[in-house]
């Protein structure tokens, strides 16, 4: 999953990031899941980036609710 900065988030709409949000956060649970067992990830900082990435767009999403 490619790491998405705030201009591209804001560029999409409400739907699509809801959409994303989804993905996003089944990819981080499959990650947690593969910690917790034990074994080694491929990538260690893919967990911290996959936080950071879905509290960026749970914020946007705030953001935009608010402005309508």
């Amino acid at each position: 999953m490619a790491i998405l900065r705030k201009d591209e988030i804001r560029e999409m709409d409400l739907e699509e990031m809801y959409e994303k949000l989804g993905e996003l956060k089944s990819e981080f649970s499959r990650e947690k899941a593969l910690c917790s067992t034990g074994s080694a990830p491929e990538n260690p900082g893919k967990i911290g980036e996959l936080r950071r990435t879905i509290a960026r767009i749970k914020t946007i999403i705030t953001e935009t609710e608010r402005r309508k």
